[in-house]
């Protein structure tokens, strides 16, 4: 049985997109059907897969310490969903990036899983020890930025989506996407969580 999970993202110079992207390969290597939406492009056939969907993954910049401007519209534009409680139950997750290291990541995880909450959706956590915090760590550590509610990466503001975020912020986020995809399985299952 494969689960099918969406990752809905915003991505303002690539750097979000390449994260999604990891996020996706952690989603199939734990078994899962992947859909990546791009917010600005969203389809009525896109809203069609997030119904569908067992887990939704929610991506955006972190833009002055907040969701991106497109990112919100889509928030806003799941209100319909909403009234109707269409995700409700489903499993969610997010990540988030920006040019510091700290950024204000927090404040849009905050966002992105009140989102969820008030779609009724369940949310995953990161559940990855946090990384680069000993004088025996380093940068290239999973976790790197020390999240616990989803994936915090960072990328500098002059280098491309080629260069940044590193390798460690990538395999953090396909670790969130596994994680995602094997819970949504046992959930689907009606397996304990400790299966």
């Amino acid at each position: 049985m494969q689960v099918q999970i969406a990752i809905v993202y915003h991505s303002g110079y690539g750097h979000t997109q390449v994260l999604a992207q990891s996020v996706a390969r952690g989603a199939e290597a734990g078994g899962a059907d992947v859909a990546l939406i791009q917010v600005t492009e969203i389809t009525e056939a896109d809203w069609a897969v997030l119904e569908r969907a067992d887990a939704i993954i929610f991506g955006s910049p972190t833009y002055m310490g907040a969701v991106s401007g497109p990112f919100k519209i889509f928030m806003d534009q799941s209100s319909a969903v909403w009234m109707q409680r269409g995700w409700a139950d489903k499993l969610a997750a997010g990540f988030t990036v920006s040019g510091s290291m700290a950024g204000d990541k927090f404040a849009t995880l905050s966002q992105l899983s009140t989102l969820a909450a008030q779609h009724g959706m369940l949310w995953v956590s990161l559940n990855q020890m946090p990384g680069n915090n000993l004088s025996t760590a380093s940068a290239d550590d999973l976790n790197r930025v020390g999240a616990s509610l989803g994936v915090m990466a960072q990328a500098n503001n002059d280098q491309g989506p080629d260069l940044v975020p590193p390798k460690a912020d990538h395999l953090t986020a396909e670790k969130l996407g596994e994680r995602v995809s094997r819970l949504a399985l046992r959930f689907r299952l009606g397996q304990p969580a400790s299966a």
